[in-house]
């Protein structure tokens, strides 16, 4: 009898280029432009003190799944506890078994983004030639384990392997950006790692944690907030702080865009009743959108760019929340909306000279109706990259379809791997640069634009793009 053999790891040299053959000669050629290029990472979830401290990953799942809430999300909706995936507090089970997990659930990824990441990671960076199965988990588990112990696997030499050039975190708005300090003063590291000021509690004083947060700024920065003047004072020593450690941006996720201001006495009259615990929804609606006018009105007087994604619904299964905590695959989009709820902030800030407004959406319905117009006229505004739940090859081909009509390239982020799973960011960027050479053959071969303006941009939208949208 012989044994059937496992199914190849070998991702083609072709993916996601166009089936017509001129248009995939014309893919390859713009592909060939920027391949190597190196990696502008401008909004990711990596952590810096990892980076700074540069020691060997512990094992293939706390690397590549228990982190990932991409991966978490699936392998639970297919019937895994995520207490089998490493989230549980009160229950670590063994590298190995998470690892059995995911080979036993791979073909619960196929046609997902998540699974184009793992096998261009697995082939690229691991030099896996099986997909991962059951049969040959434990093998597999013990190739990566053994490959995390070599010093070209530890975490700086991946950053230099992995050719990326700049690199955000997201820091909370007290952080002492430490591991910040430390790269940026050791020479032995040539990378750049940005910090990036979020600080989505304290917009709604109906959080749980808000009073606790907005303590902890007044604490970091030696300032009140006891007042809103003084939280506010608190924020921009804070932001300033963040810039002096290398900070070009700002990360703010809210439920809506809202963003209608309010005099300073109802400001002051809504923070003293959160200080005191008693907030009624209304008051708490207004106040968000407030602090979201107050958040441009910053970013217009010390440079940060102000990154924007609201429409997503936090831990929308409680019980998951309460047993795992946050990030762990329950976060869902809710309908997007921009046009209207952003008016009051734009008709102020929307043509400031240096004011940087960079929109993100779960919702690619707004791409072409909301976002890609007022790119297309707000000198303030850029259309941010599909995230998330539409960063697949698919909706990136939609929204250059969608963006450039009214906006072209230049009002664009570049590419957001958004992501905590640190080996699979060349992946992603791979997959975009793949995904937008083959919408840049489309117009070639359609007599839209020359082979030529088709590799310049390209080329633009790696490098130029995302650093002049990011200020970096």
């Amino acid at each position: 009898m012989t044994t059937a053999a496992l199914p190849t790891l070998a991702p083609h040299p072709d993916r996601l280029f166009p089936a017509d053959p001129a248009a995939t000669a014309v893919a390859r050629t713009v592909y060939d432009a920027v391949k190597d290029a190196p990696i502008i990472s401008p909004h990711g979830h990596v952590d810096a003190s990892m980076i700074a401290a540069d020691e060997p990953f512990p094992d293939p799942a706390a690397l590549l799944i228990t982190p990932d809430h991409y991966v978490l999300r699936l392998l639970h909706a297919n019937g895994v506890d995520l207490s089998a995936l490493g989230r549980d507090p009160a229950h670590t089970p063994a590298g190995r078994d998470i690892w059995r997990q995911l080979a036993t659930h791979w073909d619960d990824f196929l046609g997902t983004p998540v699974r184009y990441w793992f096998e261009t990671e697995l082939h690229d960076v691991f030099g896996l030639t099986e997909a991962p199965s059951t049969a040959n988990a434990d093998a597999q588990y013990d190739h990566i384990a053994s490959a995390l112990l070599e010093p070209g696997f530890r975490p700086r030499a991946l950053f230099d392997s992995f050719g990326i050039e700049v690199l955000a975190t997201t820091d909370g708005p007290a952080d002492d950006l430490a591991a910040h300090a430390r790269l940026a003063a050791d020479p032995t590291f040539h990378g750049r790692v940005v910090p990036t000021f979020r600080a989505d509690a304290v917009f709604d004083p109906s959080r749980s944690d808000w009073r606790l947060v907005v303590a902890s700024i007044g604490e970091a920065a030696g300032i009140d907030t006891g007042t809103h003047d003084g939280l506010l004072a608190a924020l921009r020593a804070r932001r300033q702080y963040f810039i002096d450690h290398g900070a070009t941006a700002t990360d703010t996720g809210v439920l809506d865009a809202g963003s209608t201001p309010l005099s300073a006495s109802e400001r002051e009259r809504i923070h003293a009743a959160a200080l005191r615990g008693d907030v009624s929804a209304a008051d708490a609606i207004a106040y968000r959108h407030d602090m979201l006018y107050r958040w441009a009105e910053m970013s217009v007087d010390d440079g940060l760019v102000m990154q924007l994604h609201p429409g997503v619904i936090r831990n929308h299964h409680t019980p998951t929340l309460e047993r795992f905590g946050p990030d762990t695959g329950h976060d869902l989009p809710a309908v997007g909306s921009f046009t209207e709820p952003l008016r009051p902030l734009l008709e102020s800030f929307g043509t400031a000279a240096g004011f940087h407004l960079v929109l993100f959406t779960v919702d690619e319905t707004v791409f072409s109706r909301e976002i890609g117009p007022l790119a297309g006229f707000y000198p303030a505004v850029y259309a941010g990259a599909p995230w998330w739940f539409i960063d697949t090859p698919a909706a990136i081909g939609r929204y250059r379809s969608a963006i450039t009509d009214s906006a072209s390239f230049t009002k664009t982020s570049g590419f957001i791997d958004d992501t905590r799973a640190y080996c699979s960011i060349p992946a992603r960027h791979d997959m975009a640069r793949r995904a937008d050479a083959a919408y840049l053959a489309s117009l070639v071969v359609t007599h839209q634009i020359s082979e030529e303006d088709a590799v310049h941009t390209a080329r633009r939208i790696v490098s130029d793009i995302p650093k002049a949208t990011f200020k970096l």
